[in-house]
């Protein structure tokens, strides 16, 4: 027995294809036409009659463009963030790139959002602060500590001469390469490694960005910044962080608390202090 065209659809088309068949079928017959058809002819007819009669529309094309620049003005330096190279930077690189695809239409709300391996990317705003805080200056050489997708990476790439980054999760860290090597960011170099211990062959640095939170500074770390380098890091357990900005001056380390916050803690050696 022949089943029904409707039956051989998806069910939520089945109640349309058939008003749309029978409709049809009486349109033909009251003008008194006749049409031969084949099979296929008519299954195809049928389908688009349905999906018209359901209302089925297309998905809306977000103009992630739009979003980004929108993104900068009300999230951005609504806050105070106003360094206009900052804010250059982040106008220019397209956060859509270093997200997966099913969260690609919320690039720029003001939120972190998932990349896998229990990490996250960080919402705009934070990262436009972090980089705002170093000062950054086309002459620089930076660490950046905890790669992740690679976005505040392309961002202080923009702003400085070379930016070495760090990343534990070996397959972040290749995702992370590859899509700055596809975007043509020549002067980011990214190597798998435990960022507790940082990068010493390429020390000293003018500035360091770490965006994973250990419970103290390294040390590593504070012996590979320059005199007179700036470092922005979180520090504290989950849920009770506070985002520091450290200066190296005269050998010592200046510091004090700017913002609170909430990072992925820092794995590796950091874990075992």
């Amino acid at each position: 027995m022949r089943l029904p065209y409707s039956r051989l659809l998806p069910k939520k088309f089945a109640h349309c294809v058939a008003q749309s068949a029978t409709a049809t079928a009486f349109a033909w017959v009251g003008s008194g036409i006749f049409f031969i058809m084949r099979r296929t002819s008519h299954w195809l007819i049928i389908v688009l009659l349905a999906a018209a009669g359901c209302g089925q529309k297309p998905a809306p094309v977000v103009d992630l463009a739009s979003e980004r620049q929108r993104m900068v003005k009300g999230q951005l330096m609504s806050r105070g963030v106003h360094d206009e190279r900052v804010l250059a930077a982040i106008s220019t690189v397209p956060r859509e790139e270093f997200v997966p695809q099913a969260s690609r239409a919320a690039s720029y709300t003001d939120q972190p959002l998932p990349i896998g391996y229990s990490q996250t990317i960080s919402q705009p705003y934070i990262v436009a602060f972090m980089t705002e805080q170093l000062h950054p200056s086309s002459s620089d050489r930076v660490l950046e500590i905890g790669t992740g997708s690679g976005y505040q990476a392309a961002v202080l790439a923009e702003l400085v001469a070379e930016v070495y980054s760090i990343e534990i999760i070996e397959p972040l860290a290749k995702s992370a390469e590859a899509t700055l090597q596809r975007l043509g960011y020549k002067n980011v170099h990214v190597k798998v490694g435990d960022g507790y211990k940082g990068w010493p062959e390429h020390a000293p640095f003018d500035a360091i960005t770490v965006t994973c939170a250990p419970d103290h500074v390294p040390q590593p770390l504070i012996d590979q910044l320059k005199e007179g380098g700036r470092m922005i890091i979180p520090v504290g357990g989950f849920g009770d962080q506070e985002l520091y900005l450290l200066q190296k001056k005269n050998g010592e380390l200046q510091r004090r608390a700017v913002l609170p916050v909430r990072f992925v803690p820092m794995a590796g050696e950091a874990m075992k202090k």
